[in-house]
């Protein structure tokens, strides 16, 4: 398929990218750099353009005849939406309908959302299913949320099918060593621990050691970003193979604490790095994890890197290769 690509400059977006190009995909990738890079498109055509600027998102569309979207640019810092709410519901919400509006105007069959477990809220489950209510506690997941909604709204009004990928925590990097997490300032644990562990950082902190969970820590789902790309391609398939619009969780379905995290860190890296425990961060529910067995009956999604060693591995493999990278080709 001829495939646009938000955001395929970015962690995820990128993995994506290289797995369309395998799998045979004609791909434009369409990014600002806000927090992508140029090195990381390694296949198809780069246009540096904004989803806030309705005259780039037409001139895209107008010069090909896409048959599918795949949507990943957004801001994810969960924090920084508490704090500055606009930012999120101006690059999230209000940049999903300037592209469905180029979605609709030029009929593009297919479309895949980058969502998040974190339009969920606070469940009192700690296994999540598709079918929860969506209680988003703060404007990151709210962002989200109205995103699928007009994906979903405009689907009914149309011809588009779409599918929703709602993430769990992401982590990882290509075990090739060609791509990884480069965000600056990042705030997902096992990078923020690797970044420790190889000297980037002074040490990290502990929210929380009061949960009731094995060692009194957050539990959460990591999920491989390479088997998160799979995810996507397989969407693909399915729908241009007659599948009905989904939404689907893509997690592994078991959680590790906190702890446990920072252990495999340390044993891999050799490293002992501070760790500072201090008290629980607001909105941060004890336990998370994905329930995946709609994603594994309807797209037979099997996941490859389902192991925690793994997964810390190409992590700090990755930070390696980035603290050398980033000094020969610059911030984007």
């Amino acid at each position: 398929m001829k495939v646009l690509v938000t955001g395929g400059a970015g962690y995820i977006g990128s993995h994506v990218v290289r797995q369309l190009a395998k799998a045979g995909h004609d791909i434009v990738v369409f990014d600002n750099l806000s927090t992508g890079y140029r090195w990381a498109v390694t296949a198809g055509e780069l246009v540096v353009g904004d989803l806030a600027n309705e005259d780039e998102i037409d001139q895209v569309f107008a010069s090909h005849q896409f048959e599918a979207v795949l949507h990943f640019a957004a801001n994810i810092v969960v924090p920084e939406s508490v704090t500055n709410p606009l930012k999120y519901y101006s690059n999230n919400t209000r940049n999903t309908l300037n592209l469905l509006k180029a979605v609709d105007k030029y009929k593009v069959p297919y479309m895949v959302f980058s969502s998040t477990a974190a339009v969920y809220g606070m469940p009192e489950q700690t296994v999540l299913t598709e079918d929860l209510p969506l209680a988003p506690i703060n404007p990151y997941g709210a962002s989200k949320m109205m995103s699928e909604r007009m994906i979903m709204d405009l689907a009914a009004a149309s011809g588009l099918n779409y599918v929703v990928l709602r993430y769990f925590n992401v982590a990882g990097a290509n075990p090739d060593g060609l791509l990884g997490q480069a965000t600056p300032e990042a705030t997902h644990l096992i990078k923020v621990a690797c970044e420790c562990a190889t000297g980037q950082r002074d040490g990290m902190s502990i929210f929380g050691t009061d949960y009731d969970t094995s060692d009194g820590t957050c539990v959460r789902d990591y999920i491989h970003v390479e088997d998160l790309a799979s995810a996507h391609v397989m969407a693909l398939d399915y729908m241009a193979g007659g599948g009905e619009s989904k939404v689907m969780n893509c997690g592994y379905g078991r959680g590790f604490t906190v702890r446990e995290v920072i252990d495999v860190v340390r044993k891999l890296s050799g490293v002992d790095f501070p760790v500072t425990e201090t008290g629980r961060r607001a909105g941060d529910p004890g336990a998370l994890m994905a329930d995946n067995a709609l994603i594994k009956k309807t797209l037979g999604w099997q996941p490859v890197y389902d192991n925690l060693e793994t997964i810390v591995g190409t992590a700090l493999a990755w930070e390696a290769i980035w603290q050398k990278k980033k000094d020969a080709v610059g911030q984007h």
